[in-house]
Formats: structure tokens, sequence, C-alpha cells
């Protein structure tokens, strides 16, 4: 294993499938790409691709060396996005997290971004989990909930997503407007698949709606928000997304007790670096322009 760039040849041979997508990622010949690849099968004696007409599928002993090879990779990526992140300028790779139900808000952020620092290539992760900034998993994160309490790390308050309580108009010319919250007790309810959220609307849901009547539960906030859209039930939409469907009506308007709390996170030795500090800037403005429409 004493030759890295077969091996990267390899991973990007898997990640894209043929000879040419990998020598167009990795900036060279197509014959070099095939090269690296008959020189690491004789070494390592065992064919790590099935050749074909569409491209390249890995074998089982490839699939295990792309795994082992993504890692290297990323952590590459990592320790180069957290070198290059200390420079002046704003380029390079841009590493941003939230949960997916902040899509809506960080995808346009981070086009409209792209569009001011062309220079820059924008690495958007969405996941449950908790991604290490100090690993350099990340350059900034959003996060909903309580203070991030990581020494290392620095936590800056953001302007939180008033949510509000809506069905379709086609729900409510079956079933009804309900005019008081004693009333939700005889609706259908759209909610999550975790029982346990802690969000604070989804609390205040389960204190005032029988779980019975939550008839429509998924473990992903687009098909939650999809359901009510097209009648399943009433449901929690975030107001800035739920204006942009005719269709919905706001049964109930935001309550304090709903606001989740939102926090932009940085690692400290990012945190001042023109490029972090940019999108910061740039993510307030943008964030504070879509509320005021």
């Amino acid at each position: 294993m004493e030759n890295w760039d077969e091996i990267r040849t390899a991973f990007q041979v898997a990640r894209r499938g043929t000879v040419s997508g990998a020598a167009e990622e990795l900036g060279v010949h197509h014959a070099t790409v095939i090269r690296h690849i008959d020189s690491l099968e004789g070494r390592l004696g065992v064919k790590l691709f099935q050749r074909h007409a569409r491209g390249y599928t890995p074998t089982e002993a490839g699939e295990d060396l792309m795994r082992v090879a993504q890692t290297t990779d990323e952590q590459f990526h990592q320790l180069s996005g957290r070198i290059k992140g200390r420079g002046s300028d704003v380029s390079g790779d841009l590493l941003v997290t939230s949960l997916v139900s902040f899509s809506t808000l960080m995808v346009p952020a981070l086009a409209t971004f792209r569009a001011k620092y062309p220079d820059v290539r924008v690495r958007y992760m969405t996941d449950e989990r908790v991604f290490r900034l100090e690993y350099g998993e990340a350059h900034v994160a959003l996060r909903a909930g309580s203070a991030p309490q990581e020494p290392d790390n620095v936590a800056q308050r953001f302007a939180s997503e008033p949510v509000a309580l809506y069905a379709s108009q086609d729900y409510l010319k079956r079933r009804g407007t309900p005019k008081t919250v004693e009333d939700l007790a005889e609706h259908d309810f759209v909610g999550p698949e975790n029982l346990e959220s802690r969000a604070p609307f989804i609390q205040w849901q389960r204190r005032h709606v029988p779980d019975e009547r939550v008839v429509f539960r998924s473990t992903d906030p687009r098909v939650t928000e999809q359901a009510v859209l097209v009648g399943a039930g009433i449901g929690f939409y975030v107001q800035r997304e739920a204006r942009r469907h005719t269709s919905l009506v706001e049964i109930m308007p935001p309550q304090d007790e709903w606001t989740t709390p939102l926090w932009l996170v940085t690692h400290v030795d990012l945190h001042r670096t023109a490029k972090v500090q940019a999108f910061l800037k740039h993510l307030k403005d943008f964030a504070q322009t879509a509320a005021d429409v």
C-alpha cells in the first residue's frame, strides 16, 4: 500500500464509475488511470473492478479497499480544509452542516454565497449526527436546541424560525377547521416517527393531541411537510416555508413555546478566517432578508 496515488485513483474510479470520470476528477490522462488500476490489481493479486460497457463496478475486494480509501481521502480533505481555511482569501472548500429540515434556508444561502465568491466549492452535509468541528468535519454548523457546550467551539445565537400549525384547504373542507386547542383532539395529525423528539412544538403536540390521532408519521421532516400539504392531517410548518404554498391554511400562529433556539457553531481555530466570517455574515443577512419577505 506504499503507493497512495494508485489507491486514490482506484477510489475515484469506484466513485465516478468510469475511467474518464476519474481522470477528469484527478486531472490526469485516462491512460494513467488504467495504468494505476492495473498496477494496483497486480500488486494485490486480485481484481478490484468488473469491467463492462457502462464503466467499472467494484468487486467485493474493491469495495473493501474503497472503504479504507474513502476514510483516508476524507481525512486528507478535512486536514486540507482546516489548513486552507486559515487563509485570508475566500476560496476552496466550504463545509457546512445542518439538519435536513433547514435545507430550504441553507441551500439558497449557499448558492448565493457561491455566486458572490465563485472560487468557493460548497460541501453541504445533512445528518442527524453532530459533526466534529475539531476534526475538520465542518467549518460551520447550524444546530438546534440548547447552547453547544464544546469548549473549543464558538457558538452564536441565530435567528429562530417561527413555526406555526397548518392544514391544507382540502383537509379543512373534509374535516372542518378547529377553533380551539381542545378541538385539535378530534382531528388527524402528522408528526415525527421519533416519539421522544425534543422539538418544543412536538412536545406541545404530545400534550394536546392524543397519540392515536397522529395518523401519519415519518423519520424525515420533508415527508411530514408533504403529508400536510396533500391533506393527510394537521401539522407544523416553518412559517417561511409555508408561505410558498397557497393551499396551506394557518390553524394556529407561532407560539413562543414552540420556538427552538438555533446556533451557528464554528471551531475557534477557523472562526476568524476570511471564508468563515464571510459566510456567517452572508447567512445572517440572507436569513434576515428572507424573514422580511
